[in-house]
């Protein structure tokens, strides 16, 4: 059972079993620690395979990169303020 969530270097080796995975036509696993942006990205390239074109490839090492510097999360953050932010009257 995991105490805590998962290490940087146990990130990078799910995201390249995932990455792998996907690439032969599996699928990403669950419980990987992977964020929904580089889940979703990784699950595009499922979706093209065999087809997998270059900048899904890419799409997928940029949304992991963003899972690793927290600018996934600090956006994820921003959405869901804007959503539950209180209307301004003023702009009615």
């Amino acid at each position: 059972m995991r105490l805590g969530p998962p290490t940087d270097d146990e990130l990078r080796r799910n995201f390249e079993a995932a990455l792998t995975s996907v690439r032969e036509g599996g699928g990403v696993s669950s419980a990987t620690g992977l964020d929904m942006e580089t889940e979703g990205a990784l699950w595009a390239i499922a979706r093209a395979h065999p087809r997998i074109d270059d900048d899904l490839i890419s799409a997928a090492h940029r949304a992991f990169a963003g899972q690793l510097d927290g600018s996934n999360a600090a956006a994820r953050r921003a959405r869901i303020a804007h959503v539950t932010a209180p209307a301004d009257p003023d702009r009615a």
